[in-house]
């Protein structure tokens, strides 16, 4: 298993960049774990499974999640906590990390 510490940057390209490095092109994110300044999400409308609301939030999260590398790039979906003991779940596209941390942990079915 690879643990991934990102501590300042943005998550999704840092993970895509470090997931290179220790050359993880397939693998299974099994848990995602720190909290974000922003972050960027999308789920899917209610009449068409086959695109994208993309929703992009300047507020701090508190984040799980889950994912998949396929050919080196991760797909991860989050639950982020946010103020007045919301969630805001969905695709993640993007989410700064600066205040607090993220860790990945990752089981490579490629190496």
């Amino acid at each position: 298993m690879h643990v991934i510490e990102i501590l300042n940057g943005e998550l999704v390209q840092s993970l895509t960049d470090q997931l290179a490095d220790l050359g993880v092109r397939r693998g299974a994110i099994v848990s995602l774990i720190g909290g974000v300044d922003s972050f960027t999400v999308s789920t899917m409308p209610a009449d068409d499974a086959t695109k994208d609301n993309v929703t992009e939030y300047d507020l701090p999260g508190e984040m799980i999640g889950t994912g998949e590398v396929v050919d080196g790039v991760p797909h991860v979906h989050v639950v982020m906590g946010v103020e007045g003991d919301r969630a805001v779940a969905g695709h993640l596209h993007a989410a700064q990390v600066g205040t607090w941390f993220a860790r990945v942990y990752v089981v490579a079915t490629d190496a």
